[in-house]
């Protein structure tokens, strides 16, 4: 499965995926491009990537969570181009024989997404301004100065 994706997110089909019927426990995490307060008012997100070192950096951290957890299986999957608020941009699903599991391993996949994939989002606001979004590990602010 490619980890990369121009189009919208379906849910089902990555717990398609994970699921079976040896695995009872179910995690899926939707993080989804947001309005509020603090981001002002942001119509989309514009995600770019170095997409090959991201296809090869999500296959990664899905082995080390297989690694870690041997009987979850796990999905990840990210959104290129515009999204609009209010849709998803990433995707986890982790499935394994009890809840706990799921629940870790899903939150490691997306903890590590959000650390190394080399990502890049910038911000469409409602009057046409665009600003560069820093990650919290700062990655963004390198590579803004790069491409604007």
């Amino acid at each position: 499965m490619k980890h990369l994706t121009r189009s919208p997110i379906d849910p089902a089909a990555l717990l398609a995926e994970v699921s079976d019927s040896a695995r009872g426990g179910t995690a899926l995490f939707l993080g989804t491009v947001r309005r509020s307060e603090q981001d002002g008012p942001v119509r989309a997100i514009e995600y770019t990537a170095y997409e090959e070192m991201a296809e090869a950096e999500c296959q990664k951290i899905l082995a080390e969570a297989e690694d870690r957890w041997p009987e979850a299986r796990c999905t990840i999957i990210h959104r290129l181009g515009e999204v609009p608020a209010g849709e998803a941009s990433i995707a986890v699903a982790a499935a394994a024989p009890h809840r706990a599991e799921a629940f870790t391993a899903c939150r490691y996949v997306i903890e590590e997404a959000k650390k190394r994939l080399p990502i890049w989002k910038r911000e469409l606001m409602d009057d046409g301004t665009r600003r560069w979004r820093e990650n919290q590990e700062g990655t963004t602010e390198r590579w803004a100065s790069r491409s604007s």
